[in-house]
Order: C-alpha cells, then sequence, then structure tokens
C-alpha cells in the first residue's frame, strides 16, 4: 500500500519569491529623478541654479544636526559655528595657501570633526537644556572670535575673505555656476549614502540605543561617552563640509554671515524635514531657502511676520514635518492602491 504523500508545491525549494511592482518599479524611479537631477542646470538660469546648490549645501548641515539630535538624542543649538569653522578653513586656505578647492572640503571636514570630538568631549557631563545652552554660547562666541584682532591677519577681521570662483575643469562646456552645482551634488550624494550606511550600521544602533535608553545601552555594553563623542564629531564634519562648500559657491566669508541665526535656521530646516529622516534634510533645506524669499515677495514690510504664521501653520499641519506628512499620504494612498489592484485582478 503506498503512503498517502502530501501534494507537491509548486513553488521549488530555492526559488526566489515573486519581486513586487514597487520592488521593479523604484530603481526605474530613482533614476528618473537623478536625470531630472543632473539636466536641471542645462536648462534653468543660473541664478536658480546657484539656489538649489545653495539648499544641498544646507541639506548636508541640516543632514549633520540630524546625526546629533535626530539619532543619537543630542540637542544642539551651535551648528552654526561648525559651519563657519568650516567656512574658513576652505577660505583661508584658498586665499593665503594657495589650496586647491577641491582639497579643502576634506581638510574643513578634519578640522571641524576634531572640533567637534573635543566639544563633544565635556559636553558628555550635559544633557538636554544644559547641553542646548553650552551649544547656544558656542554660537554666540563664534563671530566675536573671527573678528579677535589676533588672528585677523588670517580671518580678514570684519572685512572678511573673497575667494575665486573656481572654473569648470577638463575643458567642460559648462559655466562656473553649472560645474559648482554638479560638485555639491557628487558631494551630497556621498555624505548622504555614508549617512544611511552610518545608521544602519552597528554604529548607528548603538547611537539610536543611546538616543532611546541611554542606562539601558550602558548595560549592553555600549560605551556612551565614545559614541557620543564620536557622533558629535561626524555631525561637526558634515556641518564643516557644508560651511566649505558655502565659501567656495558664495565666493565671500565674513563673521556677522554666522551668527547665531544661522544655527536656528539649520534647527528649523531639522524640524521641518522631519528629526530622524534622512531623505528630510533635503526638504528642510529647500523651506528655509524658498520660503523666507516667499514671503518677502507676500509683504517686504512684513516678511518675518509671514514667516512666522506660514512656520507656526507648517507645524500645525505637519507636526512631524516631511516624513510625517509622506506617511499620512502613504497610509491614505495605499486602500486606493489595494482597490485599483482588485480591479485589475492583481491582488485578491
Amino acid at each position: 500500500m503506498k503512503a498517502d504523500l502530501p501534494p507537491q508545491s509548486t513553488m521549488t525549494i530555492g526559488t526566489a519569491p515573486p519581486v513586487s511592482a514597487a520592488s521593479r518599479t523604484k530603481p526605474l524611479v530613482l533614476l528618473l529623478i537623478l536625470a531630472a537631477v543632473v539636466a536641471i542646470p542645462l536648462f534653468a538660469k543660473n541664478f536658480l541654479v546657484f539656489q538649489l546648490t545653495l539648499a544641498m549645501i544646507y541639506a548636508i548641515a541640516i543632514l549633520g544636526l540630524n546625526l546629533l539630535t535626530g539619532f543619537n538624542g543630542q540637542f544642539s543649538l551651535g551648528h552654526g559655528a561648525f559651519y563657519a569653522v568650516g567656512a574658513y578653513t576652505a577660505a583661508i586656505l584658498m586665499d593665503q595657501a594657495g589650496v586647491s578647492y577641491v582639497w579643502t572640503i576634506p581638510a574643513a571636514g578634519i578640522v571641524c570633526f576634531i572640533a567637534g570630538f573635543l566639544f563633544g568631549l565635556p559636553a558628555l557631563r550635559l544633557e538636554g537644556l544644559y547641553l542646548a545652552l553650552a551649544t547656544f554660547a558656542l554660537a554666540v562666541a563664534m563671530p566675536q572670535v573671527l573678528k579677535f584682532s589676533p588672528i585677523e591677519h588670517w580671518t580678514g577681521g570684519v572685512q572678511g575673505i573673497v575667494v575665486m570662483k573656481p572654473d569648470a575643469p577638463f575643458g567642460l562646456p559648462i559655466n562656473a555656476d553649472q560645474w559648482l552645482y554638479y560638485f555639491t551634488l557628487i558631494v551630497f550624494m556621498l555624505l548622504f549614502a555614508f549617512a544611511y550606511n552610518l545608521v544602519g550600521s552597528r554604529t548607528g544602533r548603538a547611537m539610536k540605543a543611546i538616543r532611546d535608553n541611554p542606562i539601558a545601552a550602558k548595560s549592553m555594553g555600549v560605551n556612551l561617552a565614545l559614541y557620543k563623542s564620536l557622533t558629535f564629531g561626524v555631525s561637526a564634519l558634515y556641518t564643516g563640509i557644508a560651511g566649505a562648500l558655502s565659501a567656495i559657491v558664495v565666493q565671500f566669508v565674513a563673521p556677522d554671515s554666522f551668527t547665531f541665526s544661522l544655527s536656528i535656521i539649520l534647527f528649523v530646516g531639522l524640524v521641518v524635514g522631519g528629526v530622524g529622516w534622512i531623505p528630510g534634510a533635503f526638504f528642510g533645506a529647500l523651506f528655509i531657502l524658498f520660503v523666507p524669499h516667499l514671503a518677502e515677495g507676500i509683504s517686504k514690510g512684513l516678511a518675518g511676520a509671514v514667516y512666522g504664521v506660514m512656520l507656526i501653520l507648517l507645524i500645525y499641519i505637519m507636526p512631524s514635518g516631511a516624513a510625517g506628512l509622506l506617511r499620512f499620504l502613504l497610509d491614505r494612498l495605499a486602500p486606493a492602491g489595494r482597490w485599483i489592484g482588485r480591479l485589475s485582478g492583481r491582488n485578491p
């Protein structure tokens, strides 16, 4: 008598599961977005290209702040100081040492990493509002330090430093604004890819564990002092690179360009983009760059009031920033997608 055998499965061993339509279309969508981003400078006016370049620079700085605040839980109101250090590092190297602008980017990153790491060591004793107050003091003091007479021959004092805008290399048939857009785009993509890998790595998990519950993280063997200081250093590195790119693109640095308001602007971009969401840095950068101009266009005399009202309305509508809005839209669109799928016979 033959034993009853279970029916054979339609899927053999080793067969890969079916790939969803979303997984197949995602690379295509990303490719189309990249193609559009690359093509923008070829058709847009130079001023718009300049603005989009600044948006990417701000996005890098906001991403650095997001690594510190969104993923590690350390609150900072002084990242404008690291932005200034990066900008002056690039300007001094280009103006007085004749260093190529390309090499000023890693130099500014290294200088700011060391500065951020050293600042993070004494800041280990501070948390929450006390850390915010310490970083606030750093941002307030930085413009006065840059005007200090013993280092005036380096920083240019109140006059600042003027640098030359680099031309496109290798005889490329594009102007300086277009080249700086592409150069910033390359740096932007590299730093964003590094941030994604960092957050998803073991180090990133340790950073988030410290943010969520420092006591539990320490009991699991996480070195709080090391990871907090390193995160502060990496965050300052990102912000310093953004400052260096700003000096190259704007062609000018001065102490009054790096007041405490710059730190507040970066913090606003972080909140608007979404705390703890890496792509939100770019949305936050677009907001802090274009919305003030929009407010000024509505009323020049009351531009600050209009900007404040727009910011309040935005926070009221999107309390979690652009990340919360995107999650809301996806939740609303998901039932419609399933309904369309059932109509087309693709979904049961």
